[in-house]
């Protein structure tokens, strides 16, 4: 499967929809639910999918994301972002 282009609008795919997973504690964790399981979504990875509404492209992604992370490598980013999703798509996770 191809990579994200800078149009392309994430989102997740069709049976695919948030959940939220008890925890001990002030917070919950989120969970993106799939016809074949859950995936429990932390850090980066739940930043990334929060951003995969549909509406907002790659590149916004991206941006937001590099905005956020001004340290790291602008194109170590891009490229981390793209394997992620890509990796979701093959799942049938993410759409695009």
């Amino acid at each position: 499967m191809p990579p994200p282009e800078d149009s392309s609008q994430p989102r997740l795919a069709a049976g695919c929809r948030w959940g939220a997973e008890n925890k001990t504690g002030a917070e919950q964790e989120r969970v993106i639910l799939f016809p074949e399981g859950a995936i429990r979504l932390q850090g980066t990875g739940r930043q990334i999918l929060e951003r995969c509404d549909g509406q907002r492209t790659f590149a916004q992604i991206i941006e937001e994301l590099q905005a956020q992370f001004t340290v790291a490598d602008p194109a170590k980013i891009r490229a981390d972002i793209s394997q992620f999703l890509e990796q979701l798509r093959h799942k049938r996770i993410v759409d695009y």
